[in-house]
């Protein structure tokens, strides 16, 4: 899995955030790194449910992105051409992956073994 990861990060990360921003079920998370303080852009898949979003968590809640969102307590998310600001990030264990659309319970939780994701809140506005 770590090969594959590396794999995404180097190659195929910078192709898909040309336009997972504008795609349903598709993101991209705005983050900065909690050691470098560098801005990162990492697609990702994501749903609305109400005043909250969901991230499905391919690689695990160890993942750099993830580990950046929960120190800072919050992020940006590009989803359907609309940036939000995001925030008190949660990760929860869900083999089922409950709150996600079908299609995607079936990818990323039986044919890949995804059993987390990251819940996050709608920062009121200011």
């Amino acid at each position: 899995m770590w090969r594959f990861r590396r794999i995404a990060t180097h190659y195929l990360n910078p192709i898909v955030s040309r336009f997972a921003g504008r795609l349903p079920g598709l993101g991209v998370v705005t983050h900065t790194g909690r050691k470098s303080g560098r801005v990162y852009r990492t697609p990702i898949n994501v749903f609305r449910q109400k005043d909250e979003y969901v991230f499905l968590l391919t690689y695990g809640a160890d993942a750099q992105w993830v580990k950046n969102v929960v120190a800072a307590g919050s992020c940006s998310v590009e989803t359907r051409g609309r940036v939000v600001e995001l925030v008190e990030p949660v990760v929860v264990a869900d083999p089922e992956l409950r709150p996600a659309p079908a299609a995607a319970r079936l990818v990323e939780g039986r044919l890949i073994g995804v059993t987390q994701y990251l819940r996050m809140r709608v920062a009121e506005s200011a």
